[in-house]
């Protein structure tokens, strides 16, 4: 049987930008149709903004590479429109086992609390993540969206304009020009967009080798992450086994600083590690294997103009934590509301320097979690080590060490304290739900309350009234009570008697009050969308 990463799912074919006189401009063109480009399309389409992703392949990414996907990533995506689909695609986890040689230390549990609709985690190979969000893309098309996919269009060159950039673009058929009023680069961690407009990256590149593979076996093992520091099988490094859909399970091995890198990635190589691991009866076949190194990388800007860099295109981390596709889907949230309310006029040019605020924000934050990760599982000297041992050692009895242990923090949403568009801030309210903050879920009614919030802004009320005074028409209103929903009162107001949220398009609190104040909600609006200059980077 074909397997997805092995037919084009948007083949190429002939397109009349090719036999235009002059290159024809685009709203929004897109480079790179892996996760996060096509995450951008899809959004941006469904705000009505033109867009066109330009590829150099036709089909999605060979072997597993990204599989976890956090919960946050997951309500993204149902706001595009694939987040069922995906979710149960995927092996849903959220406990996890650390061990130390052969004895396990302790456990965790990544989501205690009830009342979410989608699980801390899930497993799932990102050729079948691409094949979802690319089937989604299509059937926006179809129905009459301004997306298109084309693939095997190779950009060569960029040239960056005041109001325009320039494109020139490689195909089965010759060469072409396209302009783009705005381009988001999305062309991975080596991107070639990066390159051609002569940028960098700042940060630190670990010595450190891990073997990936991806085998094929049926297995007892439980749906959890197991990480093992010096075990037996693998004897002064570290290891991380995980269960994905279809039988597949993802190996992680440290191989230490001084190999072979072609040569560890031989079947002849990899083959008796893993029977090592598993023991010589479990019979696997191999479906991927990849060698990397630890990355703590970002660029200084992340907005360059009308080119606007996004996921690993603009920053990298270690793949302990589960920070590189999952912060990646955080840019694009982030992103398209600004560009989309920009390109209607409805903001100014600027709220796009937000983006690069808030995003480096996050990008720094994943890397100091990622670059701590990384020290602790590859100590760097031998005192270094005897200490990690030790921390190892207290953590299998004693409570207060095992939150020392780093086996890779993993991935939780960030929160933008002291963004530029933060609001004002009833500090009375729960600490969880303060500005800058990603809304937490919680049932209203018979569903959801991220699921019933608009597009645009939303003035969420709890147990008071809203008057009959007009409010911008991108902002709806949702008015509940503690009687409807006692999960969401708690988690939103708190011991107060009630409470008012303004919340962006990407779902993160702009501002709050214990009661309904209209002067103070048209101000924080009016800053949040770009059209004041208040907060504290304003």
């Amino acid at each position: 049987m074909t397997k997805i990463f092995e037919r084009p799912l948007y083949p190429y074919t002939r397109h009349a930008d090719q036999d235009a006189v002059s290159p024809v401009r685009h709203k929004v063109v897109i480079i790179g149709a892996g996760p996060v480009g096509l995450a951008a399309a899809i959004d941006l389409a469904q705000r009505g903004v033109p867009v066109v992703v330009l590829d150099e392949n036709d089909r999605v990414s060979f072997g597993s590479r990204a599989i976890c996907f956090a919960k946050r990533t997951l309500e993204i995506l149902d706001r595009l429109g694939c987040g069922d689909i995906t979710t149960e695609k995927g092996v849903t986890w959220d406990q996890g086992r650390v061990f130390f040689d052969e004895r396990e230390i302790y456990n965790f549990h990544l989501l205690p609390e009830e009342g979410h609709k989608r699980p801390a985690f899930i497993n799932l190979q990102q050729y079948y993540f691409e094949q979802f969000l690319v089937e989604r893309a299509q059937a926006l098309a179809a129905e009459g969206a301004p997306l298109e996919i084309r693939g095997r269009n190779r950009v060569e060159a960029i040239g960056a304009h005041t109001d325009h950039v320039r494109l020139e673009i490689e195909t089965p058929e010759g060469p072409y020009e396209v302009q783009a009023e705005w381009l988001i680069a999305c062309d991975g961690a080596n991107s070639p967009t990066r390159r051609m407009m002569g940028l960098d990256f700042v940060g630190r590149v670990f010595e450190d080798n891990f073997l990936i593979a991806d085998v094929i076996m049926q297995a007892d093992f439980p749906t959890e992450r197991w990480f093992w520091f010096d075990p037996p099988f693998n004897r002064g490094q570290s290891a991380l086994l995980h269960k994905q859909p279809d039988n597949v399970w993802r190996i992680d091995l440290q191989l230490g600083w001084d190999i072979d890198r072609e040569a560890e990635k031989a079947p002849e190589r990899v083959i008796p590690r893993i029977k090592q691991m598993l023991g010589e009866d479990v019979e696997f076949e191999l479906e991927w294997v990849s060698i990397y190194t630890f990355q703590c990388r970002r660029m200084e800007r992340f907005r360059h103009g009308r080119v606007i860099f996004a996921g690993d295109a603009a920053h990298q981390v270690s793949p302990f934590g589960a920070r590189g596709a999952n912060s990646g889907l955080q840019d694009v949230d982030n992103l398209c509301w600004k560009l989309a309310r920009v390109i209607d006029g409805r903001s100014p040019d600027w709220l796009l320097d937000t983006y690069d605020f808030e995003r480096v924000y996050g990008a720094d934050e994943n890397i100091l979690n990622s670059t701590r990760s990384t020290e602790f599982i590859t100590p760097k000297s031998e005192i270094s080590r005897v200490f990690r041992d030790a921390v190892l050692d207290l953590a299998e009895t004693q409570e207060f060490a095992r939150p020392l242990v780093n086996s890779g923090r993993l991935s939780v949403p960030c929160r933008y304290d002291d963004g530029p568009l933060n609001g004002a801030d009833a500090e009375e309210l729960p600490t969880r739900t303060r500005p800058g903050a990603p809304l937490t879920d919680a049932p209203l009614g018979d569903g959801w309350l991220l699921d019933q919030l608009g597009p645009d802004f939303t003035l969420l009320a709890i147990d008071t009234d809203l008057p009959d005074s007009p409010l911008p028409e991108d902002m709806t209103c949702l008015q509940t009570t503690r009687a409807d929903s006692p999960v969401l009162a708690e988690r939103y107001a708190g011991d107060q008697s009630s409470a008012v949220y303004l919340i962006r398009p990407d779902q993160h609190v702009c501002a709050r009050w214990a009661q309904f104040d209209a002067a103070a909600v048209e101000a924080a609006f009016l800053q949040a969308t770009g059209q004041s200059r208040g907060g504290a980077h304003g």
